[in-house]
């Protein structure tokens, strides 16, 4: 039998698997028993009662975090002309459109977290969905990364807008912070979250829509969070 290491006895002594608990505890709990060297990134798992395979109850989109993700989001934009000057004083990390388009295509080049295209860039860019797609960084109208609102997203994304989609098991899944945040500045990154899904609720979902919401850290445990939170 493996032997378990002090943090997952920790894990043990504080922690019932099968306990709901209120949100700002399930926060505390997870920075009480954090020990890892670095700054663990906090998650939020949501299982929706929908269907994704029926289109009308696919459920996507952006939430601005009011406290940031708490770390640097690498950002690419496919412009040219004066979108393209937009987007880099607007601070996008990457700006190009042919040259980047052929980086990705032959180098495999990845070194970038979100993706963002003016519309008339999309005729060029779709040569690379079958790249881009797999990994969740195609640009998409529906979440707002094709336009020509370049400077506002690239702004909204640098101060911590996530973008989620809910998997083919009716999963959501994004990062919401670092465990070095206060407990406070967590609840209101996570409780922002959750008020986006409710928002983006099916008209054609039946019975439960969230139907069950847990945190976790990097290296930490996984807590199961009371809906009346």
């Amino acid at each position: 039998m493996k032997k378990l290491t002090k943090r997952q006895k920790t894990f043990q002594e504080q922690v019932d698997k099968q306990e709901l608990y209120p949100l700002d505890q399930a926060i505390s709990i997870l920075k009480e028993t954090q020990g890892a060297k670095f700054d663990e990134t906090v998650d939020v798992a949501i299982r929706l009662g929908v269907d994704p395979r029926k289109a009308d109850q696919m459920v996507r989109g952006t939430c601005s975090l009011p406290h940031g993700l708490g770390k640097q989001v690498r950002v690419l934009v496919f412009a040219k002309g004066e979108k393209e000057i937009e987007a880099r004083d607007a601070g996008a990390d990457y700006v190009g459109g042919d040259d980047l388009i052929e980086k990705i295509q032959k180098e495999g080049w990845f070194d970038y977290d979100r993706v963002v295209s003016t519309p008339d860039m999309m005729s060029k860019v779709g040569k690379i969905g079958k790249i881009l797609g797999p990994r969740g960084l195609m640009p998409n109208p529906k979440v707002g990364t094709v336009t020509f609102e370049i400077a506002d997203v690239v702004k909204n994304i640098k101060a911590g807008q996530v973008q989620f989609r809910v998997d083919k098991f009716g999963n959501l899944h994004v990062p919401v912070g670092k465990i070095s945040f206060s407990v406070e500045k967590l609840q209101e990154n996570i409780q922002s979250f959750l008020d986006t899904v409710n928002r983006l609720k099916p008209s054609t979902a039946k019975g439960v829509y969230v139907k069950n919401v847990s945190v976790s850290s990097t290296m930490g445990p996984g807590l199961k969070v009371s809906l009346g939170r």
